[in-house]
C-alpha cells in the first residue's frame, strides 16, 4: 500500500506561481511512475504531468508545457510540481498519482494509476 499526501495548493493572482508537492510512504517506489492530475469542476480528471523513477524523463500536457516543471526527489520518495505564469484555466484540485508499471504513456491516463492522493485546490483568480 503507498499513500500520497500532497501539499502546497492556495489561491493566487493570474501570473503568479506555486510549488506543489507530494510525499509518498508506504510500500517502496522504486520503478515506478509519478504524476500529477488536475480536475475541474464538472470537468473529468486530465493528466499534466509524469516523470520517470529516474526522474530522467518527463512529460507534460501541451497546455502546462513551459510553465509547469516536474521534479522527483527518490531520497525523499517526493514529487514536486513547479506552477509558473499561472492561468484562471489551471484552476481545478490537483491530485498526485503512482503508477507502478513505470510505463510512461500508460501513467498518462488517470484511469491507470495505482494509488492516489487526496488532493489539494489550486484557485488562480483573474
Amino acid at each position: 500500500q503507498v499513500q500520497l499526501v500532497e501539499s502546497g495548493g492556495g489561491l493566487v493572482q493570474a501570473g503568479g506561481s506555486l510549488r506543489l508537492s507530494c510525499a509518498a510512504s508506504g510500500r517502496a517506489l522504486r520503478g515506478s511512475v509519478m504524476g500529477w492530475f488536475r480536475q475541474a469542476p464538472g470537468k473529468e480528471r486530465e493528466f499534466v504531468a509524469v516523470i520517470s523513477w529516474d526522474g530522467g524523463t518527463m512529460e507534460l500536457t501541451d497546455s502546462v508545457k513551459g510553465r509547469f516543471t516536474i521534479s522527483r526527489n527518490n531520497a525523499k520518495n517526493s514529487i514536486s510540481l513547479q506552477m509558473n505564469s499561472l492561468k484562471p484555466e489551471d484552476t481545478a484540485v490537483y491530485y498526485c498519482a503512482v503508477d507502478q508499471t513505470g510505463a510512461m504513456m500508460r501513467a498518462r491516463v488517470p484511469g491507470n494509476a495505482d494509488y492516489w492522493g487526496q488532493g489539494t485546490q489550486v484557485t488562480v483568480s483573474s
